[in-house]
């Protein structure tokens, strides 16, 4: 996966900025609880999901000079607690053994495998100088 770092600052209430190497996007809650100015937190990480996925069948396709036109993919959260539910459309003259292994590929994207198994996440205090601390 990448080697950038993804840093996320306070905002007003509940709006984040999140900034991933040169770029910038800003995540929040909806209304009431936020000010609605961007997707939530679990929101980003479906488009993840789904932009992985789409990003893996395109690069099968195109190694194998596939007849794929288009790719859709729609992620959302199932009715069960932790369930995603990912919908992968496939659009072209394609056999059944190329849209066999094109939604093979769909499941094994990185961000895939690492949603589909226990992850193992560490959180390590930050000391964070005040610029007034600089100058003592």
């Amino acid at each position: 996966m990448t080697t950038r770092i993804v840093t996320v600052a306070e905002g007003g209430r509940l709006t984040r900025s999140v900034s991933i190497g040169t770029h910038h996007l800003t995540a929040d809650e909806p209304e009431p609880i936020g000010a609605d100015e961007g997707p939530t937190p679990g929101e980003l990480l479906l488009a993840a999901l789904g932009s992985c996925t789409s990003m893996a069948v395109r690069a099968l396709a195109d190694r194998h000079d596939w007849p794929l036109e288009r790719i859709d993919v729609a992620v959302r959260f199932g009715k069960q607690g932790g369930d995603i539910v990912k919908n992968v459309g496939l659009t072209g003259d394609l056999e059944p053994a190329q849209r066999e292994q094109l939604l093979a590929a769909a499941g094994r994207c990185p961000v895939h495998r690492l949603l589909a198994r226990e992850a193992t996440i560490v959180t390590v205090p930050a000391l964070l100088a005040e610029p007034e601390a600089w100058h003592v």
